[in-house]
């Protein structure tokens, strides 16, 4: 039963990153060839492609680690809370690619991404603290997003 539970909740995270992945996805790639590809790019900017592959392995990562949170609720009052600002996160994911890329708004979107930078360290903090592999797990996201918040910033200031 336990195996079973664990099997679903580790369903339900992947369900929920990969939600806010296809809510973001679905205003970013009608952008992408048209308004974006116009948009002054700064000089680390990656090519296009590397951004399917970069996120899918980082949704993967998240919704590992809420997993992994999830599992130890029973070691730590602190968990339902701390998922549930997890699940406010990845609405404010989904809304930086609206913003950015659906409203075409570089200056709203990088005001959201800094907001998403904190909550994704709180978290990084929060899982370490709760499971120390989940926490780690959150690095090379806080990371990418960090790098995407100079991407926006530069965009916004050279256009």
């Amino acid at each position: 039963m336990k195996t079973t539970q664990s099997f679903l909740a580790f369903f339900v995270s992947l369900f929920l990153a990969f939600s806010a992945a296809f809510l973001g996805s679905y205003f970013t790639f009608g952008a992408i060839q048209g308004w974006y590809a116009d948009l002054v790019k700064p000089f680390l900017n990656p090519p296009n492609w590397i951004f399917a592959p970069a996120w899918t392995v980082l949704y993967t990562l998240m919704a590992v680690a809420a997993w992994r949170v999830w599992e130890k609720r029973s070691d730590s009052p602190k968990v339902v809370p701390i998922l549930i600002l997890y699940v406010v996160h990845l609405a404010v994911n989904a809304l930086w690619s609206i913003v950015f890329f659906g409203l075409q708004k570089p200056a709203l979107a990088l005001g959201i991404i800094g907001v998403l930078l904190a909550m994704i360290f709180i978290l990084m903090r929060s899982f370490y603290r709760i499971d120390k592999t989940a926490g780690y797990l959150f690095a090379p996201y806080f990371a990418w997003v960090l790098f995407a918040t100079y991407l926006n910033a530069s965009i916004f200031l050279l256009n």
